[in-house]
């Protein structure tokens, strides 16, 4: 089989590994036990990783709108150019002299108000494409606009950072498909969308097992395509019966939103509350392609995003994990500057990412993009995407920045100090 046919087979695997992964389960002849290290604070490590530490990746699929998001109220551009969607400035829920959160970001302010958001600037990246696809794997793999890679960010970092005892879980996407970022080489991570129907219903007990090896069974030979197939596959069936297991574990009493997206953070709370083995978690909120009727649209999407991040910080603070967890949210692209004549936005460039938790620098990082110096009816960027993500891997995960990204970018302090500290306590001692 050939080079490009062996990447194209693993690539069309990877994106349906989470349909695979929604019929698989754990025979008990798969079944290990994990091993938990202790860091220097005393806690349990992740198995396989030096800490404790978890970041949650909240895509916002479509491109969100950055400008009516963290709204540039101070500047009478932002309301020449959208006479018709421009937020009111009596409207504004303001952060500083010069930006303020969408109304309807009232629990994103909250967590402002608090000291555990950080809202990072003008985020993009060097010739922005604007198709949503291509868009989006440029951020799931973290290269430049102009080369491809069959590997994603969150898979590389997982492919050199996990010892011997890590679990298929580090890695943990709700949803159908397994997301790109996740694509490395040693195949960590799984994707489901319900954790009470991850699990492989073809039969029970002995039955089940013996189906799993006659599966298993039917490719005999051994070529890099296969073998990879079936470890990809392997882990998924490995990590289902703890998911329910897990899943089962919390209660909780924290009132979450009756919507998706914060069903999918409900279920990420009880995944850490019950100590899935897992260093990633990915969820996803979509909707944001608003080329027409805006405003409506939206800010819905603006009120689900703000009181499902916020149910879900409430609960890691009552379950006491969130000074061990960071949620960090992106998306594809931003919107033109300008609103077009269907009161909506069309394909952009650059916008803000949030940073929620407890152990983030609060307030604002990055420098916001010019609304007077554009590119074309554009945004110019003025910080790349892979410095936040370069910063959160060494400040925040304890890893060369360099080793995953291919080469350094500029750092910015988005962790407080000390928790930077203890980071590099864990790596020295590993």
């Amino acid at each position: 089989m050939s080079k490009d046919c062996l990447l194209c087979t693993r690539r069309e695997f990877l994106r349906t590994t989470g349909l695979v992964a929604v019929g698989a389960a754990m025979p008990g002849f798969l079944a290990r036990t994990m091993a938990a290290a202790a860091t220097p604070d005393g806690h349990a490590a992740i198995p396989g990783f030096k800490d404790d530490r978890i970041l949650v990746v909240v895509q916002l699929g479509g491109g969100n709108d950055g400008l009516n998001t963290v709204i540039p109220y101070a500047d009478d551009n932002y309301y020449r150019v959208r006479p018709t969607i421009g937020i009111k400035k009596n409207e504004v829920l303001r952060l500083t002299d010069h930006a303020g959160l969408h109304p309807n970001l009232t629990a994103l302010k909250g967590l402002a108000d608090s000291g555990n958001l950080t809202v990072v600037e003008g985020v993009g990246y060097p010739n922005p494409n604007r198709s949503h696809f291509r868009s989006m794997e440029i951020w799931q793999t973290a290269t430049d606009s102009n080369k491809y890679s069959q590997s994603g960010w969150i898979g590389r970092y997982l492919d050199n950072t996990c010892n011997g005892e890590a679990e298929p879980l580090a890695g943990v996407a709700l949803g159908s498909e397994r997301p790109q970022s996740f694509n490395g080489k040693k195949g960590f991570g799984v994707s489901f969308q319900d954790p009470n129907t991850f699990g492989w219903n073809e039969g029970s007990g002995q039955a089940r097992e013996d189906n799993f090896r006659k599966l298993n069974d039917v490719y005999r030979p051994h070529n890099d395509t296969l073998d990879f197939l079936r470890k990809v596959t392997a882990n998924a069936v490995l990590s289902s019966d703890r998911v329910q297991e897990v899943s089962k574990k919390y209660k909780g009493g924290v009132q979450y939103p009756s919507d998706s997206f914060a069903a999918g953070l409900k279920t990420v709370a009880k995944m850490i509350a019950g100590g899935l083995p897992t260093r990633i978690y990915y969820v996803t909120l979509g909707g944001f392609d608003t080329h027409a009727n805006q405003l409506g649209s939206h800010g819905s999407l603006m009120k689900r995003f703000a009181e499902g991040v916020a149910a879900f910080h409430k609960d890691l603070q009552e379950q006491g994990n969130a000074d061990r967890v960071l949620t960090l949210t992106f998306s594809e692209f931003g919107r033109r500057v300008a609103e077009n004549a269907s009161g909506g936005t069309d394909h952009g460039t650059a916008a803000p990412m949030f940073i929620i938790g407890n152990a983030n620098n609060a307030g604002m990082a990055g420098k916001p993009a010019s609304l007077s110096d554009l590119d074309n009816g554009d945004l110019k960027y003025t910080t790349d995407f892979r410095s936040v993500y370069g910063s959160l891997l060494e400040q925040w995960l304890g890893c060369s920045s360099e080793m995953v990204l291919g080469r350094k970018f500029a750092q910015m302090g988005l962790i407080k100090t000390a928790q930077v500290a203890r980071v590099e306590r864990a790596s020295a001692l590993g």
